[in-house]
């Protein structure tokens, strides 16, 4: 009979575990998401900002277009952001998983892309795609 307990202890125990892994894993993903999303539109009004004071969206590449965003452009106007929004060591915009974001513009609007939390960017059409679009 004690080996019976134990047994159904051991076994309540590890269920205990596993639902703590689980739930602090789903929290982090939440939070990571939320952020991701915080930071987008952040970056859509800084652009939209900056297109608005200097006529087009900035082009080149994503450290080219935080650098222009800090007053590196034509007009040198500095946009302010309201949050910090972060920047590896290259200079580029990077999603809450550390990656730099791929930034795309057309006449109409802005796509953000980021490559998820497995850090590469994957054929949107895959089953195991994590990556995140948002546009405006």
């Amino acid at each position: 009979m004690k080996q019976v307990v134990t047994v159904f202890v051991l076994i309540a125990i590890l269920a205990g575990a596993g639902w703590v892994v689980r739930n602090r894993t789903a929290v982090n993903a939440s939070t990571h998401n939320q952020r991701f999303n915080d930071d987008v539109v952040t970056l859509f009004e800084a652009l939209q900002k900056y297109k608005e004071y200097l006529g087009t969206y900035p082009v080149g590449s994503n450290s080219e277009i935080a650098k222009m965003l800090k007053g590196k452009n034509p007009k040198q106007v500095i946009i302010l952001v309201g949050r910090k929004t972060e920047l590896n060591d290259k200079g580029e915009f990077v999603d809450p998983w550390g990656t730099p974001l791929r930034i795309y513009f057309s006449d109409t609007g802005i796509l953000v892309r980021s490559a998820g939390p497995n850090r590469r960017f994957d054929d949107s059409t895959s089953l195991d795609c994590d990556d995140f679009f948002r546009s405006n």
